[in-house]
């Protein structure tokens, strides 16, 4: 268990320096777990993705205690929420990624699924998108509203926040993300074509 921990805390730091390199996040506004049986991994308050390591992160049980390491980002509640639903959940990723916010601070006719399917590959890869209403990051409400959607949608974005997306591993998690902000990307570009033709 040690063992398969470690190589999973070295995945998320690869992930996490991918996603800031390429600008998909910036400063310390993102968050990602793993879970590992009873434990959940989670990246620290006041991280930045650009320059995690393995004592970035907090070790805290489903219930929320913490065990180990650094304070917990404070969107954690997020996390345990998507593990709960569903034990399939293995990581999840949340960034503030620019297309996905974009998108998110739009008003949206099907709020359990947001992100039109312009390409086939977002409804591949991940399924479908749901708007969580607006609440203050890290606070009860917000979780409060996430927790009332979950099992809406595949994954989710948090209206005028950012992305939130679960998968199996963090491997699965990083490509449905990618897959969301690529889509969020073509949906505002075609969005603003629409717009410039009128």
């Amino acid at each position: 268990m040690i063992e398969k921990a470690k190589e999973n805390l070295r995945k998320a730091i690869w992930v996490a320096r991918s996603l800031y390199d390429r600008n998909k996040t910036a400063g310390s506004s993102a968050n990602l777990s793993f879970r590992e049986r009873d434990l959940i991994y989670i990246t620290g308050s006041g991280t930045c993705f650009g320059n995690l390591d393995e004592d970035s992160f907090s070790v805290v049980g489903l219930d929320g205690k913490h065990v180990s390491g650094m304070k917990p980002s404070k969107e954690l509640p997020l996390h345990a929420l998507l593990y709960k639903h569903a034990e399939s959940v293995g990581a999840v990723l949340h960034i503030h990624s620019f297309y996905a916010t974009l998108w998110s601070c739009l008003e949206h006719g099907n709020e359990k699924d947001c992100i039109p399917s312009y390409t086939p590959y977002l409804k591949m890869k991940l399924g479908t998108v749901g708007l969580i209403p607006y609440a203050a990051p890290g606070s009860a409400a917000l979780f409060d509203a996430f927790e009332k959607a979950i099992g809406d949608s595949d994954g989710y974005l948090l209206k005028n926040h950012g992305p939130v997306v679960g998968g199996k591993d963090l491997m699965e998690a990083y490509f449905c993300m990618e897959e969301l902000e690529e889509s969020a990307r073509i949906a505002w570009e075609l969005r603003k074509e629409q717009a410039a033709a009128i």
